[in-house]
């Protein structure tokens, strides 16, 4: 077993333990458009990746009833949840979703 070897095993065990401390249950707090432009979370410059951040974004949204967990909507909407994670600490901050129990 090699230093390398060794690291990347660790790496990988600390992502894991990191995705299931925020394996929870999340709920949308508004029931309608969650208008993210005057919240501050809709990119003003239109790439490619923005347009892919603002549609994981709102499949988020979509589907946080607080009966699927993150991984639940990971696999819905085909996105590495590792990936959802920062979308979830700006919509929790911008008081857009809630965790469940």
């Amino acid at each position: 077993m090699s230093a390398e070897g060794l690291e990347g095993a660790f790496n990988i065990f600390k992502q894991c333990i990191f995705l299931l401390e925020h394996n929870l249950k999340y709920k949308t707090k508004v029931l309608c458009e969650p208008q993210l432009g005057k919240r501050g979370l809709y990119p003003t410059l239109s790439t490619k990746e923005s347009g892919k951040s603002v549609r994981d974004m709102m499949d988020l949204i979509t589907y946080a009833d607080g009966k699927h967990d993150l991984i639940d909507i990971a696999n819905i909407v085909g996105v590495s949840a590792i990936k959802l994670i920062p979308i979830v600490y700006k919509l929790l901050e911008a008081d857009l979703i809630e965790e469940c129990d």
